[in-house]
């Protein structure tokens, strides 16, 4: 007889954005003539830069041609595209990074889950509260927890709460962990760290032994000059930090598919005997075996966001999308709404009004302004009573957005 992976059982009845996708498909069909602006999920809105759309039709038609035509890739991805994030990504920023410690995937979603495959059953794990939920779904699906509570922490995990009374950037655990998850720019806050933040975990992943999960996928909206781009930029990071970076909202990616990770090969974990074991080779191993690389026409539309043109392109994309969280941080302000985030970050992250719960601002939202955000509580426990929106969008929706919520919750 087969049987399951019973630790999908654990999971919550739905993953956080089909449940806003379930409640917002309700709403529509009960009320065809509403005009709903999405300011919920973090997809973007804008096409493609020009300079990579430009590098991905000539690959396209290279795919045409004999002489050019491409089968399958490096699973570690091609060296061109490496070396042009080695150099423009790290090593413009003094960080110390080569090339062949790059991993090209489909996505930094992915790779955080998927990371999981090389690190034993038995670690000591902490994720900061609120959390982007992948980095706990998919600890529950690898069978790292036990059951949820009614508060929906799940037995196992070490939750680290990042609240407005300490900036959202968690504090250290008090006891001992092996495991660490930090997203800056945060995802759903809007927070960053300062490099003497990112200084105390890397001392005290090295006092631990622990390794860091340090997720800057939003990395290239922090505007603030003192405010680290990477982890690697802290000195020790690179004996007990994996990062993971994504062009999805840096150049528009998030259908295109491209992201890539860092492990250096000075990293290290402890096998079953106590020896010390490189985790670089051991992710090069799983993803040769699971995974056949992203297509060379997506590297070729990736290696143009380092062209002059397309880092003049994407600056005027990630320009976009900031004069759009700094409408959406003003006018809420205005109204008198609580907000944070929204200027090194795509994301605002505001105080419910009228102390309403999460899910039942989310609900008065879509039916009184038929404006869809995210819930906090859906990132953690300590999200209930505050609200996500994303600046993904039109400006036109998003001024339009800001008009209907405005008159409608005014404080």
């Amino acid at each position: 007889m087969a049987t399951i992976n019973d630790n999908y059982l654990k999971l919550k009845a739905g993953y956080l954005f089909p449940e806003i996708a379930r409640r917002v498909n309700a709403f529509a069909e009960a009320n065809p003539d509403a005009k709903i602006i999405r300011l919920g999920i973090g997809d973007v809105t804008e096409p493609l830069p020009e300079a990579c759309r430009t590098a991905m039709i000539k690959a396209v038609e290279e795919m045409g041609d004999r002489n050019t035509f491409k089968g399958y890739g490096p699973e570690q991805g091609y060296a061109w595209l490496r070396e042009k994030i080695a150099a423009n990504d790290f090593h413009a920023r003094g960080c110390e990074v080569d090339a062949s410690e790059i991993f090209i995937s489909d996505g930094s979603k992915c790779d955080t889950g998927n990371i999981l495959d090389i690190f034993g059953d038995n670690n000591i794990i902490a994720v900061t509260d609120p959390v982007y939920p992948v980095y706990v779904d998919t600890n529950v699906m690898a069978g790292h927890t036990g059951d949820a509570s009614e508060k929906g922490e799940f037995a196992g995990l070490i939750y680290l709460p990042i609240t407005a009374e300490n900036n959202f950037t968690a504090s250290l655990p008090s006891e001992k962990v092996d495991l660490i998850y930090l997203c800056f720019p945060n995802n759903p806050t809007g927070a960053v760290a300062t490099k003497e933040h990112l200084k105390a975990w890397v001392d005290y992943a090295k006092a631990n032994n622990a390794i860091i999960f340090y997720d800057a996928a939003y990395e290239a909206f922090i505007t603030e000059s003192n405010i680290p781009h990477s982890i690697y930029e802290i000195e020790g990071a690179r004996d007990c930090a994996i990062e993971f970076r994504s062009f999805s909202k840096t150049a528009g990616f998030t259908g295109t598919r491209c992201a890539f990770t860092v492990v250096p090969k000075t990293l290290t974990a402890k096998a079953a005997d106590g020896s010390d074991v490189e985790l670089w080779k051991l992710w090069n191993r799983r993803q040769s075996t699971k995974f056949n690389g992203v297509s060379y026409v997506v590297q070729k539309g990736a290696e143009a966001v380092y062209s002059e043109a397309g880092k003049a392109q994407v600056k005027a994309l990630v320009s976009f999308y900031l004069e759009n969280a700094r409408i959406i941080r003003e006018q809420l302000t205005s109204a008198g709404i609580a907000v944070y985030g929204g200027v090194n970050a795509p994301y605002v992250w505001l105080k419910t009004p009228n102390n309403l719960s999460s899910w039942d601002f989310f609900d008065k939202l879509l039916q009184n302004c038929n404006v869809v955000g995210t819930p906090g509580s859906g990132f953690g426990a300590a999200g209930e009573g505050y609200f996500r929106i994303s600046a993904f969008n039109s400006r036109e929706n998003v001024e339009e957005a800001m008009k209907r919520i405005t008159e409608k919750f005014k404080v």
